[in-house]
């Protein structure tokens, strides 16, 4: 953990967030950081000692950071992927008395990919506000280095089963998808997932993005394919917690030129003979007679319902 002024560090969060509205009975959602200690925010530290309890996938591993921030004394909750159905009782139960409750998982943002989704639903259900406080995410720091200008938009899969059965058929469904993916991987499943990416989506591109914001950082992007070979070339790269991000598949040019044909064709059709339609799309498109005159028999047939 890094050595760090606490009394000081809690006397700007307190002149930057003190001002602002924390409601009592409320459950305050918080970022914190997955790797690098500077990156919590200022409204985080503020909270974190305000509240009256605070809930932890692992009180083990969260009580180091309290401790570097100097906050102590605190009521430390276990709330994790075994228990969390039921320690969200206990939760409520200091809601419904008025308490300020906050909830951090081990590192980044609670619910993405790590427990607490359940807890907030339980939280909303029994009538209790749930405040994000949002901070470091190792999935919107991958894709914000990622360089993928064909994305749209992205899903996130997290961790993928270990399960063989159900681990094929979730990266069958990625590599069906030509939108961006997000997939967190171990170390030690990583040559095995690198395999899998380059056999099923060898063409597209992939950043890997290993150890984010510690000492040993590393962004890289490659190929799918080229994947297995990159990691075996040193083994350092195989060391730590990776976030990959599969690129959007590029758009086939024959794709967009099928489309925009299509358009021209449709315009055409609406106030000319078919014949002189493709005619004239085959002078304003460059394309070959016989392939319009298909496509246009086709959207004919399609327009008038046969």
């Amino acid at each position: 953990m890094n050595t760090i002024d606490a009394p000081l560090l809690r006397q700007a969060a307190a002149a930057a967030a003190g001002g602002q509205n924390f409601p009592t009975g409320a459950l305050y959602v918080v970022a914190t950081p997955i790797g690098n200690l500077a990156d919590l925010s200022l409204r985080a530290i503020h909270v974190l000692g305000l509240v009256d309890a605070i809930a932890c996938e692992d009180t083990r591993h969260s009580a180091p950071l309290l401790r570097a921030l100097g906050i102590e004394g605190k009521a430390l909750l276990a709330v994790h992927e075994h228990n969390e159905r039921e320690a969200a009782a206990a939760v409520i139960e200091r809601l419904a008395r008025g308490e300020r409750v906050a909830f951090v998982s081990d590192a980044g943002t609670p619910a993405v990919s790590d427990p607490g989704a359940m807890l907030v639903a339980a939280v909303g259900a029994a009538g209790h506000r749930c405040i994000p406080v949002p901070g470091a995410s190792a999935a919107a720091a991958a894709l914000s280095v990622a360089g993928d200008v064909g994305g749209s938009g992205f899903v996130f899969r997290g961790f993928l089963s270990a399960k063989g059965g159900e681990r094929a058929q979730a990266l069958q469904r990625i590599a069906a998808d030509a939108q961006t993916a997000i997939l967190f991987e171990a170390p030690h499943r990583m040559q095995s997932l690198a395999r899998d990416l380059a056999a099923a989506c060898g063409a597209r591109r992939v950043t890997v993005c290993r150890e984010l914001t510690k000492q040993f950082e590393s962004v890289h992007t490659l190929a799918a394919g080229a994947l297995p070979a990159w990691l075996a070339e040193d083994a350092n790269r195989l060391r730590g917690e990776f976030v990959l991000v599969l690129h959007a598949a590029p758009r086939r040019q024959d794709d967009d030129a099928a489309a925009a044909h299509d358009r021209v064709l449709d315009t055409l059709l609406a106030a000319l003979p078919l014949k002189q339609a493709v005619a004239l799309a085959v002078e304003l498109t460059g394309a070959p007679r016989n392939g319009l005159y298909e496509r246009a028999l086709a959207r004919k047939r399609d327009s008038e319902g046969g």
